[in-house]
């Protein structure tokens, strides 16, 4: 019996099946270093520290390597959670102002150069890219180097370089159905995305978490989160609601971003039953109270819904690459998982919306309910069996 032979039969006599790596947490399959690449936002990011932390679980003394990009959320990010990273100085195409290009042709240039001397001086067993700038001149040598590759998409509609490096990736591990249109359908794994697990750890009921966060236990929230940096629409839309909201006598926790936070956070203090704040610090608290939640669509917060069943009203930004959150959003509202707003229509429809279904206990549920079906929990372990399984090989 060889060794994968020998990880599949212990999974299979545990009642395991998919975790075709059970023996091999124990350091049988030859996994020491690990090459992690991407970020540029956190939904790269925390996908990117969930891997890590799962294959650190299996294994302690695997050494794992980020590469980010020189001046983005990851060169901080990673060493808060005692990771070594190192940054590369490349930079999206500017698709608008053409002109600006050559310096971003002269930046790949470089980070190609970098990238080939991280990978040749690291040595890695796998390289593992999240998607993002970064990520692509990294998985691009150790393509050429004959390291395998694994790719983790998130979205429902995958970005240019995940596109242009799937090819010759070993496994694509994703999380929604059909994206067999834009990779090779032998090497896509359905995994669903990693997320944050520490949100589902809060034990409080609905009412406990309410009173915790300083609101009445006995009237409905509703929790509004556009991001760290803000969404300035979904918060023009929410400050068009206020009124709306106070007549229907119900609560408001609002997750304003730093962007214009003191002019929403000074309106917000017109408002006895709302609160304000830059930064939600206990999300586990906030989801765990809010009866309905309005948010952009990006993946890693579309999973975290899905993995804890909330009722959300998605507003997808339109300024992203490919205009991937909408065919997010699109995916959970066909489905009736979700209510779909489009950016353009936020500040006159979400008003009306947000009455709606605050007063329609029914439909809450309903769509409660299918987006909780839609949940792909374990997905980090899952991505880590399919790292080992590849690595084995």
């Amino acid at each position: 019996m060889n060794q994968m032979d020998n990880c599949q039969f212990f999974a299979e006599q545990s009642g395991r099946a998919d975790k075709s790596t059970v023996n091999c947490q124990l350091n049988d399959c030859p996994l020491s270093r690990v090459l992690i690449s991407g970020g540029g936002t956190g939904g790269h990011i925390f996908p990117a520290l969930s891997i890590a932390n799962a294959i650190k679980r299996r294994n302690p003394d695997v050494e794992i390597l980020f590469v980010g990009a020189l001046g983005r959320m990851e060169m901080e990010r990673v060493p808060a959670a005692g990771y070594k990273i190192e940054g590369l100085p490349v930079a999206g195409f500017d698709r608008k102002r053409l002109w600006r290009n050559f310096g971003v042709l002269i930046k790949l240039w470089k980070s190609l150069r970098k990238a080939r001397k991280i990978v040749r001086e690291f040595k890695p067993d796998i390289a593992i890219g999240v998607g993002g700038y970064a990520s692509g001149p990294v998985l691009k040598q150790a393509q050429k180097n004959g390291i395998p590759t694994l790719l983790q998409e998130q979205n429902s509609y995958p970005g240019v370089t995940n596109k242009l490096l799937a090819k010759k990736a070993k496994a694509i591990c994703v999380a929604y159905d059909g994206l067999e249109r834009f990779f090779p359908a032998e090497s896509i794994v359905k995994t669903g995305n990693p997320v944050r697990t520490d949100l589902e750890g809060c034990k409080l009921t609905p009412a406990e978490a309410k009173k915790e966060l300083g609101f009445d236990p006995e009237k409905k929230l509703i929790l509004v989160v556009g991001g760290s940096l803000g969404a300035r629409t979904v918060n023009e839309a929410v400050a068009a609601s206020l009124d709306t909201i106070a007549k229907e006598d119900v609560q408001l926790l609002w997750q304003t971003g730093r962007y214009g936070a003191d002019m929403f956070q000074g309106k917000a203090k017109e408002y006895p039953n709302v609160k304000a704040t830059t930064f939600i610090t206990r999300m586990d608290l906030a989801y765990r109270a809010a009866d309905l939640v309005v948010s952009r669509a990006g993946a890693g917060t579309i999973s975290e819904l899905q993995n804890l069943g909330k009722a959300v009203i998605l507003i997808p930004s339109p300024n992203v690459a490919e205009d991937h959150q909408r065919h997010n959003a699109e995916a959970l509202s066909t489905r009736d998982a979700a209510v779909m707003i489009l950016d353009v229509d936020a500040v006159a429809q979400l008003p009306s919306t947000l009455v709606e279904l605050i007063n329609d206990e029914d439909r809450r549920h309903r769509l409660s309910a299918n987006i909780k079906d839609m949940a792909l929990t374990s997905a980090d372990e899952k991505i880590v069996d399919k790292v080992y399984e590849i690595v084995a090989k």
